[in-house]
């Protein structure tokens, strides 16, 4: 190589350096959301269900019962009969105003708000709509979203993110047809406004690994429909597209669900997970290791949008529902299991970052 050519390469880097760059997305100043916390700090839920969450007899071997008050909690119900969720023979919202368990464990979220140890803090509730979008776009079950919404009303200030029709890209358990899930999607929205429910934050939440950006595009309700982006945080998080869709729409990032899973070897074909029990030294360290540290790195990663976290600190395996299922039939992931995931738990809770109720969440708000 000759000088002038030399000369030539550090001209070329030289003005590389100093040229302008462009600023990254995920810097980009944005407004907050609603009910999304100030800063990097991060709302903290647990669920999914009465026995997982503990605290209220009978259910007094949960995770209130071993750890701080989360700043929130996290209960299902489905807006229809026949819904795959929780069973066909309901008329739909059950769970809401009593207990009941359809293989997933108990749930009653009357009961939960209603008892003394849980105020001042949030409820995340899944609405499934399997089975029922077309006739929830059609207008069919206007009657329950009126009944779902004088439930929210009777909370009062209390935040509520609600997911309509989570894992709206989960065809093969789902099974959504797209145009009617977002027609569904809209109009609860729409009579929820009309209600004059106030206090509602809707989180639009995918799959996480299942779709292309483009066809996050081609689900997308509307930036007017969508506080919050959501996901699924299991076994294949690697493969997610929300983090970047929601900062392109400037939109917070509800990590909706989560719970430790790793991949065997056949996962992306069968969806077949390892058995993870965290009442097994080995095995709670390999869920450390595998999945608990790339949690925790993800939301501190990316802590300009992965605002609120959902933990699902339930035994998977003794769930009727989960008996059959690849992903969840082996996994026992209750944290109070395992001595050693107890102590690094209670660490990372302990940090500023991550919002109990002991930290008075709900001053931490954007309230619009």
């Amino acid at each position: 190589m000759n000088k002038t050519t030399c000369l030539l390469l550090l001209v070329i880097c030289l003005a590389a350096c100093n040229a302008p760059k462009e600023q990254p997305i995920d810097v980009v100043k944005r407004p907050l959301a609603k009910f999304e916390p100030v800063g990097e700090t991060v709302l903290v839920f647990i669920g999914q269900d009465l026995e997982s969450i503990g605290g209220i007899a009978p259910y007094t071997d949960g995770y209130t019962d071993h750890f701080p008050v989360p700043a929130g909690f996290t209960l299902y119900t489905g807006i229809g009969s026949g819904d795959g969720s929780f069973g066909a023979d309901s008329e739909g919202l059950q769970g809401v105003y009593e207990t009941v368990d359809h293989g997933n464990g108990p749930a009653n979220m009357k009961l939960l708000t209603d008892h003394q140890d849980f105020q001042n803090t949030a409820l995340a509730i899944g609405l499934s709509l399997v089975n029922n979008e077309k006739a929830v776009a059609a207008g069919k079950l206007d009657h329950n979203i009126e009944k779902l919404g004088n439930f929210l009303k009777s909370l009062g200030d209390r935040p509520v993110f609600l997911r309509i029709g989570y894992e709206f890209d989960g065809y093969p358990w789902n099974h959504y047809d797209r145009a009617s899930w977002k027609t569904a999607y809209q109009r609860i929205k729409d009579k929820l406004d009309l209600q004059g429910v106030k206090n509602v934050a809707y989180v639009w939440q995918s799959v996480g690994f299942v779709s292309t950006p483009e066809q996050l595009e081609a689900w997308y309700p509307g930036d007017e429909y969508v506080d919050w982006c959501g996901f699924s945080f299991f076994d294949r998080y690697r493969e997610v597209e929300m983090i970047r869709f929601a900062r392109k729409k400037q939109k917070p990032v509800f990590i909706a669900e989560a719970s430790p899973t790793i991949s065997d070897f056949t996962a992306k074909f069968d969806g077949d997970t390892k058995e993870t029990i965290l009442g097994n030294p080995v095995q709670a360290q390999e869920a450390w290791d595998k999945w608990f540290t790339p949690f925790f790195e993800t939301i501190e990663e990316n802590s300009d949008v992965i605002k609120a976290v959902h933990y699902i600190n339930c035994n998977w395996k003794v769930r009727p529902m989960w008996f059959e299922n690849p992903t969840f039939r082996d996994v026992d992931a209750r944290i109070q299991t395992s001595d050693m995931l107890s102590l690094k738990w209670k660490e990372k809770m302990a940090e500023k970052r991550y919002l109990n109720k002991e930290d008075n969440p709900f001053t931490h708000l954007k309230k619009n």
